[in-house]
């Protein structure tokens, strides 16, 4: 499965007062279904709808729908650089409309907060893992086995180039080990190191598979 991800600029900034505490908060919307995006991509609204509404039960309703301040480069949320909480996602035609606080109680957030109250324009971008069947009309239709890591990171770059995105964070293969998630280049590097059993064979190629799998990054 490859690492997914779709940048959307337009988000509107709110802020909600609650017994005299002032909160952020951004809305807009965080993922778009049956059409063809600027990636080349296209997600079924069946399949949408169904991941959404794990998405929902699992992660919203639970408290622990989370996203990044950045790019990252994997699946896995990485808890020290949570800077918002998404709150809502519904559905409205096609798209998912979602509703994310900002947690300016953490270090990212805090970031978040101050760029956005300076006026910086920040987009969302959404991020998951699934795979892709090309089509004849030269777009890829996303798979039903796409699952969401997060509806939403802020990202101050969201038109960044597809060539980039593509190319650094979704040219990585991803697969289910168990049920942990590992990226498959470094597992079959781990698989063959595991091979050399002896010390001798271990400091004799361990630096060809070092540089090895360096360059297959």
């Amino acid at each position: 499965m490859k690492l997914i991800r779709e940048e959307i600029e337009d988000i509107k900034i709110l802020t909600e007062s609650k017994n005299g505490k002032k909160s952020l908060y951004i809305e807009g919307v965080f993922l778009q279904g049956n059409i063809k995006n600027r990636n080349g991509r296209m997600y079924p609204m069946e399949t949408l709808q169904k991941e959404v509404g794990r998405y929902i039960k699992e992660q919203v309703s639970q408290g622990r729908a989370v996203g990044e301040l950045g790019h990252p480069d994997s699946p896995t949320v990485n808890l020290d650089r949570v800077s918002h909480k998404i709150m809502s996602l519904r559905e409205s035609g096609s798209n998912f409309i979602g509703k994310a606080k900002i947690l300016e109680s953490t270090p990212m957030g805090k970031i978040a907060s101050s760029l956005l109250s300076e006026g910086v324009k920040l987009g969302v971008s959404s991020r998951g893992i699934g795979s892709l069947k090309p089509t004849k009309e030269g777009f890829n239709v996303v798979s039903d086995d796409f699952m969401l890591a997060t509806a939403a990171d802020i990202v101050a770059d969201p038109s960044a180039p597809d060539a980039f995105v593509e190319g650094i964070m979704e040219g990585k293969e991803w697969v289910w080990e168990g049920t942990i998630l590992r990226e498959r280049k470094a597992e079959e590097m781990k698989k063959r190191v595991d091979t050399l059993v002896s010390q001798k064979s271990l400091e004799e190629n361990k630096l060809n598979l070092f540089n090895e799998f360096i360059n297959s990054l």
